[in-house]
Formats: structure tokens, sequence, C-alpha cells
């Protein structure tokens, strides 16, 4: 078992390392002409962050002063949310990459083969204007003489007079080298090269693969920054309300409409604080529900960090009260004492417990994770005497209750722990682990209604998952 759990380790460690290490490469090293400034920091970006978060997570869950725990959350959390989001938009940049290629050569092709207007006729006239130039020099090509130059012969023979002083007007090089020479003396630099004469020149910049580089890994970059921004506005101005209607068969009709607040998942901690848990008894306060249900994730953290932060929930109001089941963060972060705490704030903690409501019975369990401190959820306490006639709410924490729910004649549960996934595509994970990723869903007689929750975990941020606290509406098939 032991060399199993090494091995996967192992296999984890090496793509979280092989996927880093290709989104540097393609941030940094394939959009810089060379080692440099650029690649450094970008090291240092991806290592850090990764620093930061794994930090994050170990002052978390080791009870670490609540002041480190906050220094590290933010920019460790929202590590994880960014670089997530930047390696899946690096990937699918990989897509883009060879079509954006493709259409600059295509382009560039394009200019190449198709000259500008009027450019055939001038390079013509250039040529023509050489052939001309040069022949008036050298008195024509291929050593044919020219009219100037048999003109000069006949008035000025080779040998006779002024044999050695060219004729007005005549193109022969001088040969005599002296002051106003057109040949320079030796050791002197060469002229200046004549440029070409049609205009056009290298390209000075980067070549085109840098350029394609650069456009993607912009473009990548902005996205992903933009995508958590945007989860992370979405979580921090608070939940929003939703209503669904549940008809229950045994629900009298005098219970018809009644309105049970369901919020799941707060996840009071370092990030996620008092003023996030006002926005919450605010949102559910002003649903004037008839019964709050809390249905675990409350807190990440001690009472004696996070007490401050929970008080908010004193203030909550409802016609038949609050009540709150315990789910996995609250095993991590001292049950017991969790319990005793929401009870004092007012809120009645069902511990494998059941309450008779005046329209119907309200039950809830532990959750599993209290297994592993003996407390985990008893069916049979909280449900095994009641009147089966009665219709029955239940409130546990992970929808993967639903299964003893059903055999135990349960109408209603209530759930929540999964948070639609959170970031996507984490819904795909999640929905792998849970019979109900969110919504109202029926199981055999027994329907299951999961809230995404009303806070997060880990990074205050979430993608295609909006928070939501929902009212439920109970419906009586008698009215």
């Amino acid at each position: 078992m032991v060399i199993v759990f090494v091995l996967v380790a192992v296999l984890v460690l090496a793509v979280v390392v092989t996927a880093n290490w290709f989104m540097w490469r393609r941030l940094f090293r394939d959009t810089t002409s060379g080692p440099g400034l650029v690649r450094r920091a970008g090291a240092v970006l991806i290592a850090g962050g990764w620093l930061l978060a794994i930090g994050a997570l170990v002052a978390e869950r080791s009870g670490a002063p609540f002041g480190l725990q906050q220094t590290l959350a933010w920019p460790g959390f929202l590590w994880l949310a960014l670089s997530m989001y930047l390696l899946l938009a690096v990937v699918a940049g990989e897509i883009v990459r060879p079509l954006l290629r493709r259409f600059l050569d295509h382009r560039a092709r394009r200019t190449d083969q198709v000259p500008s207007e009027g450019s055939q006729g001038n390079d013509v006239g250039t040529g023509a204007t050489r052939e001309t130039a040069t022949a008036s020099r050298t008195g024509g090509t291929g050593g044919a003489t020219g009219p100037a130059t048999a003109h000069a012969t006949a008035t000025h023979p080779p040998n006779g007079p002024g044999a050695d002083t060219p004729p007005e007007g005549s193109a022969e090089p001088r040969t005599t080298l002296g002051p106003g020479a057109d040949t320079p003396p030796e050791g002197a630099p060469e002229p200046p090269a004549t440029p070409d004469p049609t205009g056009t020149a290298t390209p000075v910049g980067p070549s085109r693969r840098l350029f394609v580089s650069r456009i993607v890994a912009g473009a990548a970059a902005a996205a992903a920054v933009g995508t958590v921004g945007y989860g992370t506005y979405d979580v921090l101005r608070g939940p929003k309300v939703k209503r669904v209607t549940v008809p229950l068969a045994k629900l009298p009709r005098a219970a018809h409409g009644y309105r049970i607040a369901v919020v799941s998942d707060v996840h009071l901690g370092p990030v996620l604080g008092r003023g996030f848990a006002q926005k919450v008894v605010d949102t559910i306060n002003g649903t004037q529900p008839d019964l709050i249900a809390v249905v675990g994730d409350l807190v990440d953290g001690s009472v004696k960090d996070l007490g401050p932060a929970a008080a908010p929930l004193a203030r909550l109001r409802a016609r038949h009260g609050s009540y709150f089941v315990t789910g996995n963060h609250e095993y991590f972060s001292g049950a017991e004492q969790w319990v005793e705490e929401v009870r004092r704030l007012g809120i009645d903690p069902l511990e494998n417990a059941r309450r008779e409501m005046p329209y119907f019975d309200l039950a809830g369990v532990n959750d599993v994770a209290g297994e592993n401190e003996g407390q985990g959820p008893d069916f049979v306490k909280a449900l095994g005497d009641r009147d089966t006639a009665r219709a029955c709410v239940l409130l546990a924490h992970q929808p993967v209750q639903i299964h003893e729910a059903v055999e135990h004649g349960v109408d209603l549960q209530l759930s929540g722990h999964t948070h639609g996934g959170q970031l996507w595509p984490g819904n795909l994970i999640a929905s792998g682990a849970n019979p109900t990723l969110a919504g109202l869903d029926r199981y055999g007689d027994t329907q299951l209604y999961v809230s995404r929750g009303a806070g997060a975990w880990g990074p205050p941020t979430r993608v295609g998952a909006p928070s939501d606290i929902t009212v439920i509406e109970l419906a009586s098939k008698q009215a």
C-alpha cells in the first residue's frame, strides 16, 4: 500500500512539474529571443506561486497563527485558480497557434505575389535608365562604339595633339591620380553603398514564430486573469437567491408554500470573514423563511480564530428557527467546539437527531467524515422511531448519503458539499464523485436537493458554478 501511494505521489508530482514547465515555456521562453530577465521572472513567478499555495494549505490544516494564514491565503489560493486557467488557456493556444501561423504565411505569400500598382512599369523604367546610363559611360554594350565615341576619335586622333586631354563633354573616366581624381587613394574607406533603387528593405524585428508566440501567450494570460478576476468578484459580492418548488405527497394542505432557506458551504476562514458572513445573513433574512437549514461546511478554522467571523449568524431570523448539521470541514476544524458555538449563536445542531415541526419531521445526521472520530452518521438514531405517515425532511451534508435516506423513507434530503464543481472543469470530477452535482433530483420515493453553496473553498473563485442560497418552497399535493 505504501509503495502504491509513493508511486501515485511521484506520478502526480511529475505531471504537475511537466505542466508548469510547459506553461513557463509557452508564456516566457517562447516569447523572448534569448535568456534574460523575463525568463527568470517567469520561473520565479510560477515557482513562488506554488510555494505560496502549498504554504496556505499547510498553514490552514496545521492551525498556524491566523495572521499567517490570512497572509498566505489570498495569493496562494488565487494562484491555484490562476495557474489552472493559465494552463487551460495555453493548451487551447496550441490549437490557435498553427492556424495563426498559416494565416500569416498565406498573407505574406499574397503580398509577395501581387505587386503594387505601377510597380512593374517602374521596374522597366528603372532598368532602361540603367542601360542608358551605362551605355553613355562605356560607349555601349559588348564593345560597340557609340556616336559620342566616334565623334571624339575623329576630332582628336589617339596620337595627335590633345590626345591626353579628353574631348569636352566626354564621359571617359580619368586615369590620372591626384587632387580631384575619381579613384580614391589606396587605403581610403569604401564609399557607402547605393540604396536599392526598388525601395525595398529587409524587415527588422521579431520573427514570425516569435510574433505568433507573443500573440498567443498574451491572449492566454488575458483570458486566465479575466476569468479568475470575474470568478472572484462573483464570490465576494455574495450568493444570489434561488427558488425551487418541491412537492411532497405527505405534506398537509396547511403547509403548502412552507419556505426553507438552505445554505451550505459558507467556508468562513482566512479569506471569507465576518463581512461575508453578514452578507449571507442579510440575504437569508431577506427571503423571510419559515425555517433555516445550515447543511455543513460552515467554517475552515477554529472557534478561537473564526468566532468573531461567525458572530453575525446570531442574527438569523426564521419563524421556526435555524438548524445545523456538520460537514466534513467541521471535522478538520474541531467539530465539537463548533457544535457548541452554533448552539450559543442560537442555531440548533442536529447531531443524528430529529425535531417534530408543525407539519413534518426535520432530521439531521452527522457527516461521514465524523466516522474517523466516532461521530459518524446514525440514520437509525435520527429516523428509526418516527411516524412514517408524516413527511420527513433530512439535513445531510453530502449527497452520497441519499441511499441510506431512501432506505429510511425520507421524503426530501437537503445537501451541499459539491459546490457545483466550483471551478470549471472541476464539475466533471465532482459529477463522478456525487450522485447529484447540483439541483433537484429523485431517487425512488425520495427527492434530493443539492445546493452549490454560498462561499468557496481554497480559491475564493467560482467559474461556471455560481453560489446560491436556495429557498425551498414545499408544495402539498393535497392543496
